[in-house]
């Protein structure tokens, strides 16, 4: 229950309906009249907004304004991926951004191996997944040390699909974690075979906020982050197509 004062966030999600049939069971997060803040509703790059505050999440009070904002997108949808592993002892992350690299430090403190795979040639990205606990760190064209239970796939590349089923143990799941994501290649049945599935994720529930905010209340989360003023935000997207971002790029719309 939010209360005046409270220091809050909005998330993507921030509309739905109540009453179709994905609300009703409980599945708000593929509502089919759902909200997106900054995409159908107004807000995202904005010095203010007007926002339902139902779909709002109170920011734990550790985290500044800066250091809470990855939280809101990078850290929801990447919970809800998280959880769509299950209980994954070996947790392969493929595209180690904002996402992976909150939740490399969440799966090492519930003592789970991350295994952090990154752009060919991409060393600084794999000593930066290094250093936040992975148990290891390469290309994705590379083999891991050990066979994954789960992968999460972050990076919108579709041939990730099929490399990251032929790292996956049987009865494993491959994640697809992205909005969007390259065609998926034709790959064998073998790949899938034995038990082994493939999933994706779409946008969030209330809950899904709710228990992370919680989490992250009670869990040594530090976001990397980089900011950029309103005016700035071309030079933040240009430096994340380019892959030179290491965390988070945030905007600060309010000096």
């Amino acid at each position: 229950m939010l209360h005046p004062g409270d220091r809050v966030g909005v998330p993507w999600l921030g509309y739905t309906c109540g009453s179709c049939f994905y609300c009703r069971r409980g599945a708000e997060n593929l509502c089919e009249c759902a909200g997106f803040t900054g995409y159908t509703l107004d807000g995202g790059y904005a010095e203010y907004v007007a926002a339902d505050s139902r779909y709002c999440l109170k920011i734990p009070d550790q985290y500044t304004d800066i250091d809470a904002a990855p939280l809101l997108c990078a850290g929801l949808i990447g919970y809800r991926a998280y959880r769509a592993a299950g209980s994954a002892r070996n947790l392969g992350l493929y595209g180690f951004g904002a996402a992976a690299h909150l939740l490399t430090q969440l799966a090492t403190q519930e003592s789970r191996r991350v295994y952090a795979f990154v752009r060919e040639g991409d060393l600084v990205g794999q000593r930066f997944a290094l250093s936040l606990g992975a148990a290891w760190a390469g290309a994705s064209t590379e083999h891991a040390p050990e066979l994954l239970d789960a992968a999460i796939i972050f990076a919108p590349v579709g041939s990730l699909v099929p490399t990251a089923l032929k790292a996956t143990r049987p009865g494993g799941r491959v994640v697809c974690a992205g909005i969007h994501m390259s065609e998926i290649p034709a790959f064998p049945y073998a790949l899938l075979w034995g038990e082994r599935s493939v999933c994706s994720v779409a946008n969030l529930t209330r809950a899904d906020g709710a228990d992370f905010m919680g989490i992250a209340s009670h869990t040594k989360l530090q976001p990397t982050v980089q900011a950029f003023t309103l005016a700035q935000a071309n030079v933040a997207l240009s430096k994340l197509r380019a892959g030179t971002l290491a965390g988070c790029a945030v905007l600060r719309v309010l000096d």
